[in-house]
């Protein structure tokens, strides 16, 4: 693969942003990398265990939104959940926010797991966006799932949002 010096985006797409979650610039429109089945049932399965639970069987389309409650179970007894199944939780529920509010006005990132951008409106294209949004991945998981309301985030200080736009509560939660 031939890259740009001057552009060494990754895998040669070099338009300056990244494809939500994985690290990996896109282009508008394209859909974010689909994680390989096996790996999300590896990192699963392996949350289910550290929880003394049996291994997930249900269907494979099922995978990601197991991992969730998988990981929210693992936070809830006060353990440190499997850190794939916490990455493939976060940015599960991350696609989905940007699937329900597209657009490129907020920046929405839970390091380290993913970063997306949704909710239409002026667009950035360099440095830091006017309109952001970061968390920590239990956090993210609570407020997506609807466990704790945007509103109790910003007053407990579990959430910093920054910017006119940088307010997530019509998109909360993800259904």
């Amino acid at each position: 693969m031939t890259r740009h010096p001057a552009r060494d985006d990754g895998p040669g797409l070099g338009d300056g942003r990244r494809r939500a979650g994985t690290g990996v610039r896109h282009h508008e429109g394209v859909p974010p990398r689909k994680p390989a089945p096996e790996k999300i049932r590896a990192a699963l399965d392996a949350q289910l265990a550290a929880l003394g639970e049996p291994s997930y069987t249900g269907p494979e389309e099922g995978l990601l939104p197991a991992c969730v409650p998988a990981v929210l179970r693992a936070y809830e007894r006060g353990l440190r959940p499997e850190r794939d199944a916490a990455r493939f939780a976060v940015r599960h529920l991350l696609d989905r926010l940007a699937a329900a509010a597209p657009g490129n006005a907020v920046e929405v990132r839970v390091p380290p797991f993913a970063a997306v951008q949704c909710i239409e409106g002026p667009r950035h294209t360099r440095g830091t966006p006017p309109n952001t949004v970061e968390t920590d991945g239990h956090t993210w998981l609570r407020l997506a799932t609807g466990a704790l309301t945007w509103e109790e985030a910003l007053a407990q200080g579990a959430v910093h949002a920054s910017g006119t736009r940088a307010d997530l509560s019509p998109y909360l939660p993800i259904t």
